[in-house]
């Protein structure tokens, strides 16, 4: 009498990981979305190890738990592992007043965002860079 299992929403040869209220804007946290987006997943890890940004770090941490699910969970080989998708989403927007000359305030807003990264299980044959 109990519900069906909800289906799988991603296909056999995929894994995903997902970071979410990470404390930076979406747009800073798109460049190194674009920067891995497509590649071998050993060469993401070296892109992002080497990066001089300061979310580089979360991100590297995504993209090793999304490794660990596909491993772990998914039973894939790591060495076909490749960054099918890397996208960002927004979060919230912490609003903040600070004083401003004339008795006046500004604004300063403070947003968050979501990274989702999708792994896909290709072929070593298919793998060219």
């Amino acid at each position: 009498m109990s519900k069906e299992k909800t289906p799988r929403a991603l296909k056999a040869n995929e894994a995903k990981a997902v970071a979410r209220m990470m404390r930076v804007s979406p747009q800073k946290l798109n460049l190194l979305a674009q920067l891995i987006r497509g590649k071998k997943v050993e060469s993401a890890l070296a892109d992002l190890e080497f990066s001089r940004k300061r979310i580089a770090f979360d991100v590297k941490k995504t993209l090793e738990s999304a490794i660990a699910n596909a491993e772990n969970n998914h039973s894939l080989d790591v060495d076909d592992l490749v960054v099918a998708e890397a996208y960002v989403g927004k979060a919230l927007v912490m609003k903040r007043f600070s004083p401003r000359a004339r008795g006046r305030s500004g604004r300063i807003e403070k947003p968050f965002s979501h990274l989702t990264i999708i792994l896909r299980e290709v072929g070593a044959a298919a793998v060219g860079a």
